[in-house]
């Protein structure tokens, strides 16, 4: 009856390729299992500096959490230091950091309407020695809660990626952003996975390749011109580092005053993380990883050991959920990921 399962599986693997077939290895993954968030990883951010964007919230600790294997930011209507609203933000700056491979995220997105702004992004991790902003580089791969998608009443749909970078000079800076209305709602209180596809040539975005694994990416950016200081090729090869937050009002809603935020009227609002995780190419390792993390470490024990093959064995049979399973990012938990960790187990 195993063996059987398992042939199943591997022939349902094959039909999910598609346009992210890739020879990739897991680098890092967190699930958010437990009951709080790893400090190991994340850094929880405490401001109310308005993040550069006329932001109205002010971000704490309290609005961070890890409940029923979830990342929750929640977003509140309450008066705290001089703010009408709070919110959470978090980083992986200086702990977790990555150049290159495929940054995924799964994520279910609040109702936006009106004022929210919920981010899944990526920043140059020499910020953590004093590379200001926007030299640093930023990756943004998922913002929602747009002024465009406001007044055009598809804020539920219409959501874009970008990359910055520097020098700022004369007001301004490099960039490249990119909008998109989508088919369906992204705020249906289902999870939507969000992958950057990032290489020497370029990056690339796509949404739910999980589920339709031919999707067009929605964002595209050549990297590789190096040939003058505005290049992006200057910018985006380097070790980058995560962001995942939840602002509300500033420069993307265009919303600048507290009356004029309606999605937390009634009720708080959160941003839902169920795992996050990076791939690379088998033949790169060009990372940050904490200390007790380790490639191919299923099971986050700091060791890649049997323990790891009977976790994703488990998974494979549908005793446990494991997002760090899929450890070739092919959309399919397998066989082939049990392979995978024996042949690293036997220094393959």
């Amino acid at each position: 009856m195993k063996q059987a399962i398992l042939t199943t599986i591997i022939a349902m693997a094959m039909t999910t390729l598609g346009v992210m077939a890739q020879d990739y290895r897991l680098v890092f993954c967190d699930d958010f299992n437990g009951t709080e968030l790893d400090s190991r990883v994340w850094n929880i951010e405490v401001n109310g500096n308005g993040g550069g964007n006329n932001e109205l919230q002010y971000y704490r600790a309290e609005n961070v959490s890890v409940q029923d294997g979830c990342l929750l930011l929640t977003a509140k209507k309450e008066n705290y230091l001089g703010k009408n609203f709070t919110s959470g933000r978090i980083n992986s700056m200086g702990k977790a950091a990555f150049k290159h491979g495929k940054v995924e995220a799964s994520i279910c997105i609040p109702q936006t309407a009106n004022g929210l702004w919920p981010a899944f992004w990526m920043m140059g991790n020499d910020m953590a020695t004093g590379t200001g902003w926007p030299n640093c580089g930023e990756i943004d791969i998922m913002e929602m809660g747009n002024s465009y998608g406001i007044s055009h009443g598809t804020q539920d749909r219409f959501f874009n990626g970008a990359c910055h970078w520097g020098p700022w000079a004369n007001g301004g800076h490099p960039n490249y952003a990119r909008s998109s209305t989508n088919d369906y709602s992204m705020q249906d209180g289902e999870f939507h996975l969000f992958t950057l596809i990032w290489d020497e040539q370029k990056v690339a975005m796509y949404l739910d390749v999980d589920k339709y694994p031919d999707v067009e990416p929605y964002y595209v950016m050549n990297i590789d011109d190096t040939s003058q200081q505005n290049s992006p090729g200057r910018y985006f090869h380097k070790q980058f580092f995560i962001l995942f937050n939840l602002a509300i009002g500033g420069n993307f809603p265009a919303i600048f005053n507290a009356d004029g935020i309606t999605a937390l009227a009634n009720e708080d609002r959160a941003l839902m993380v169920d795992f996050v995780r990076v791939y690379q190419e088998v033949d790169s390792d060009d990372y940050t990883l904490p200390m007790g993390f380790k490639k191919l470490d299923v099971t986050h024990d700091g060791e890649v050991d049997i323990s790891d093959v009977n976790a994703v064995i488990n998974v494979v049979l549908g005793k446990e959920k494991n997002a760090a399973a899929d450890v070739n990012g092919d959309y399919a938990d397998d066989i082939s990921d049990v392979n995978i960790i024996i042949n690293c187990m036997l220094g393959k």
